[in-house]
């Protein structure tokens, strides 16, 4: 069976024993799924594989979301986050693919712009820059659980509303068509999940855009506060990229980012994974 050693105190595991090419076995998809609960981020180093080794990976902790419709991959369980043209040519920085990349660069969880938001996400290293482009995580349950109590009291039962077309613009407002924002209008969010059997978990982001019941500065006073508190170092792994590492995390409870890169001279080639989640975040909160 593959192992798992803790990287950082409170969350994210190192996982051996395990080689993808293969293919994952029933008992070791149940060994991952239990592994992910517990760690929220698994890292898996040197797994050289492909798309469909990818998907065939992924598909262990559930059903696979297809790529929305703007993102390279759309349509299929692949998103491809680089910064290079189809001939592998460095993308000038006013390149759609670009822009959303920076977008990247903000705390998130992925999907939270949906009804029913990602489980969990698997990323792999296919091309890597000499410097930069990690991926930092931040865990929401130690957040939560190191939360003051005055905070935890404006937290408890609130619903956040998480817009795509909101965040994106705030990136660069030619990055989301009209279609785009009538594709994902603003969707309500439970503020704290307790789902999982390690414990509550915040759930905030880029893309809450603001707290219901409250006014608009309050609410962003109360976010904006929140992600101060949630990426502090303390509560924070930062992933540096090897070569075919696969890195997976769980979307309901931690927050991730991406590192800047010299994206006009290095090349950086991911590819992502998603995997769907099966209800949405109120029916997950307390």
């Amino acid at each position: 069976m593959p192992e798992a050693t803790p990287l950082q105190p409170l969350f994210a595991a190192r996982v051996t024993g395990i080689d993808l090419r293969r293919g994952v076995a029933a008992e070791q998809a149940a060994w991952l799924r239990a592994a992910l609960d517990r760690h929220s981020v698994l890292v898996l180093p040197g797994q050289d594989i492909d798309d469909a080794q990818q998907i065939a990976f992924s598909e262990a902790f559930g059903p696979l979301e297809a790529t929305r419709p703007g993102a390279r991959g759309a349509g299929s369980p692949l998103i491809v986050l680089s910064n290079m043209d189809a001939e592998g040519r460095i993308a000038p920085p006013t390149d759609r693919q670009v822009l959303n990349n920076l977008a990247n660069r903000h705390w998130h969880h992925d999907s939270s712009f949906k009804p029913i938001p990602a489980r969990a996400s698997a990323l792999s290293a296919r091309a890597i820059p000499a410097r930069g482009g990690e991926t930092e995580f931040a865990g929401m349950r130690a957040a939560w659980a190191g939360l003051p109590d005055a905070l935890r009291a404006q937290v408890r039962g609130r619903v956040a509303v998480h817009d795509f077309g909101w965040s994106r613009g705030r990136i660069a407002p030619e990055l989301v068509s009209e279609a785009e924002r009538a594709q994902h209008p603003p969707v309500r969010q439970a503020m704290l999940l307790e789902e999982n059997p390690h414990g509550p978990a915040l759930y905030l982001g880029a893309h809450a855009r603001s707290v219901e019941g409250l006014d608009e500065a309050a609410g962003r006073a109360l976010i904006e506060a929140l992600m101060a508190h949630a990426t502090q170092p303390g509560f924070v792994y930062r992933h540096v990229w090897a070569p075919h590492d696969i890195v997976v995390w769980d979307n309901r409870a931690v927050l991730h980012r991406a590192t800047p890169f010299d994206s006009t001279t290095e090349r950086r080639l991911m590819v992502r994974t998603t995997i769907a989640g099966e209800k949405p975040t109120l029916a997950a909160a307390a």
